[in-house]
């Protein structure tokens, strides 16, 4: 297993710990070991190694003491940046988008998937391709060794270039796939339901106990990468499609946004959203902003949801009241309180969503946030900050 020095700055943003905190989890998601953390507080970023020099040769430093194989940042770098340090330091340096992108290359498993992953990964090399041709600095020296340099980096670029053109047009074959499967499912009048949530909120684990699936769940981050569907039967309310969506996650990479588009397809075109949240973290109203942040994104803002807040069995507070369903001012269902791992709780949702498709998903989206006020001391005050 490789060892990983992990890299954060602090801009003076309120969830720094909470960041590096899943930036750990990120590393060992990706298959390495944090060995050491090295941390810092800037207004912005140095224009040469980001972290300024005096930072960098700290760096350097505890690479050497800790025997780091790579760098990991917490941030997004520049190819300038990226090139300055791995010159610097003398090994492998990663940032945040890489680390992201190698996390969903290893855990695709659908063809569609793997299509999804190679496009942002190929976006994303397009903007450092002179990375790979460094090696060729040395020869500008040389008489007749200028051009060759040049024209294989322009051959490079022009094979990416097709690479992507054929990636996208697969993958509008295999969008208007799923527009056929989802007008076929309208027509049958079966009602569409996606689970979406900030990533390890337990989606799957919760798709798997409605829907008595075997989809993959695991306490990481990005185990589900594919879209899932079940159909599920709710009684009088009829059938159902539910579908276990990939996670989001704070910054997530604009390539990844843009090229899982059509995974996230089925967010933009479902009747309904099951926001699942992690009641026991400490940050879940941030994770709920970045969670609605990417639903605005992808054009899903207006989707009615349901707040599930998942669990609530490691929660002392939650545990301690139990599964329970909150409602609005209207008498709608607003969010229910369970754990998917326990089962606790699983009835009173299934009977949530069954009100709702039998009212026809009269409920509010997230922008519509109930005026309710809890007699829960301990609970965050709604919503002004959950939007």
């Amino acid at each position: 297993m490789t060892n990983a020095a992990l890299v954060g700055i602090d801009f003076g943003k309120l969830d720094f710990e909470a960041s590096l905190q899943e930036l750990d989890l990120l590393t060992q998601s990706a298959g390495a070991r944090p060995v050491v953390t090295i941390t810092g507080r800037r207004h912005s970023p140095d224009a040469k190694f980001f972290i300024g020099s005096g930072k960098a040769q700290e760096l350097k430093e505890a690479i050497g003491h800790y025997g780091a194989e790579l760098v990991i940042f917490n941030h997004a770098l520049s190819p300038g940046q990226q090139r300055n340090l791995e010159h610097f330091l003398g090994c492998r340096v990663v940032d945040r988008t890489s680390l992201i992108l190698d996390i969903f290359a290893q855990r695709a498993k659908s063809h569609e998937g793997k299509l999804q992953v190679e496009l942002a990964q190929l976006q994303y090399l397009a903007t450092r391709l002179v990375r790979a041709w460094t090696h060729l600095e040395r020869q500008k020296g040389g008489i007749g060794l200028r051009g060759p340099g040049e024209t294989q980096l322009e051959t490079d670029r022009r094979l990416l270039g097709e690479r992507v053109k054929s990636l996208k047009v697969r993958l509008i074959k295999l969008q208007r796939q799923h527009d056929t499967q989802r007008r076929s499912r309208k027509r049958n009048g079966t009602m569409s339901i996606s689970l979406v949530g900030y990533t390890n909120a337990g989606k799957s684990t919760l798709f798997n106990a409605l829907t008595k699936a075997n989809a993959y769940a695991a306490d990481q981050l990005f185990a589900t990468l594919d879209t899932t569907s079940r159909r599920v039967y709710l009684g009088e309310a009829g059938n159902v499609v539910l579908s276990d969506t990939v996670g989001f996650i704070r910054e997530l990479p604009h390539q990844l946004v843009a090229a899982f588009r059509a995974t996230l397809e089925e967010t933009v075109h479902a009747d309904m959203l099951l926001h699942v949240v992690d009641a026991s973290s400490s940050v879940r109203q941030e994770q709920m902003a970045e969670v609605n942040g990417v639903l605005s994104e992808i054009d899903a803002a207006d989707i009615p949801q349901i707040l599930v807040w998942n669990k609530i069995d490691a929660a002392p507070e939650l545990a301690a009241q139990g599964p329970r369903i909150e409602r609005d001012e209207s008498g709608r269902v607003w969010r229910v309180f369970l754990s998917a791992r326990t089962g606790e709780g699983l009835d009173l949702l299934r009977d949530a969503i069954s009100e709702a498709v039998s009212l026809g998903t009269g409920l509010q989206s997230d922008d519509e946030a109930p005026d309710v006020r809890l007699v829960d001391s301990w609970v965050d005050e709604p919503h002004a900050e959950e939007r």
